[in-house]
């Protein structure tokens, strides 16, 4: 495979410091990179330019979306790079491992039938926040062939393209969607134990986990809208999970308090039963007991905010509206520099 074979593709908005990471990580590789930039107002499209990315800035007039930024920069590299056969896409606040790309590339090559190759996702600063904590554990995904993977990813250009590439239009949960669309035609999808990059997710505070939450619940709800039917019958379970602990157990707990004189409260023990249930399971899968507690108990806690996901897609669905991007993150310059300077912090106070 020729050097020019390969191309990346970094997406961002407003991820000042992180950005300039993230783009000297991956401009010694050498290969054609273009950074597409959301309207960010940190001076990220001239960071880019500096260090030497090909830059398309979106279209204001367009709503964002993960996926709408990704085609961009995908078409973008293919003008200046024709030739390119493999795109690994990347996102603005994550940096990538030096062996990652070598090592994706090589699997690729040895297995033809494999159509999207994506590696471990570490968190840079886990100790910074509980959020940043939980977001590493979600991210602790064992090898091997897989249904779905992240957004960040070594992809076949043949197979990206096939599949028509992401659908703009979705805003939370594309990359399963398009990886469904991947596997119908044929293409496998697997994930090495190769660290791939650092991510800095920067989640210091409740609102911002509970946004973020808000928009898994509305992402498990369109995915199961668009590919809920047999056989592939897509986030259906997770969504039926989500209201069935988030709307139907604590409306049928509070409608039935006044009949039983307060007896019906005794249903609200089925949460901590439910946390034990997703902290026995994480045991037996080899957590730690801190790991699975933690985990348990965000899982339930999530249950309601990813409840207002569902009945904000629901809403907009049946309102033929179209829901505009849930972003969870603090943006501009004074938020970047804030996340930086809790993120050095938790690293001052790390064990070694």
């Amino acid at each position: 495979m020729s050097f020019a074979a390969l191309g990346i593709v970094v997406i961002g908005r407003n991820e000042g410091e992180r950005l300039r990471r993230c783009l000297e990580s991956l401009r010694s590789a050498g290969y054609p990179l273009v950074y597409v930039d959301s309207a960010s107002t940190d001076g990220s499209v001239a960071l880019a330019k500096l260090l030497g990315a090909d830059v398309v800035a979106l279209d204001l007039t367009e709503p964002f979306t993960a996926a709408r930024a990704r085609n961009a920069g995908f078409r973008r590299l293919v003008e200046i790079a024709p030739q390119v056969e493999l795109v690994q896409f990347v996102d603005g606040d994550c940096e990538a491992f030096a062996g990652w790309l070598p090592a994706a590339t090589e699997f690729l090559m040895q297995h033809p039938t494999i159509g999207i190759v994506a590696g471990r996702v570490r968190e840079r600063y886990p100790e910074a926040s509980v959020y940043n904590r939980l977001c590493a554990l979600e991210w602790n995904r064992p090898a091997g062939e897989t249904r779905y993977c992240g957004g960040i990813a070594l992809f076949r250009r043949v197979a990206f393209e096939a599949a028509g590439g992401f659908d703009p239009e979705i805003i939370a949960g594309e990359e399963p969607e398009l990886c469904i669309r991947i596997r119908r035609r044929g293409w496998r999808i697997w994930r090495l134990a190769e660290d791939m990059v650092w991510h800095d997710t920067a989640m210091f505070r409740f609102g911002q986990w509970w946004r973020r939450s808000v928009r898994a619940g509305h992402a498990y709800a369109e995915g199961a809208a668009r590919h809920g039917g047999p056989p592939e019958r897509h986030f259906v379970r997770e969504t039926r999970s989500i209201l069935l602990w988030g709307v139907l157990l604590p409306l049928a707990t509070l409608g039935a308090a006044w009949p039983t004189g307060g007896l019906s409260l005794v249903l609200l023990l089925a949460y901590p039963l439910l946390a034990w249930r997703v902290m026995r399971r994480q045991r037996l899968a080899g957590w730690s007991p801190a790991e699975a507690r933690l985990y348990g108990v965000f899982v339930m806690l999530g249950k309601w905010p990813q409840a207002l996901g569902v009945l904000k897609f629901t809403l907009n669905r049946l309102r033929g509206r179209r829901t505009r991007l849930l972003e969870y993150k603090d943006m501009g310059p004074a938020a970047t520099g804030r996340a930086a300077e809790r993120a050095l912090e938790a690293q001052s106070h790390a064990p070694l």
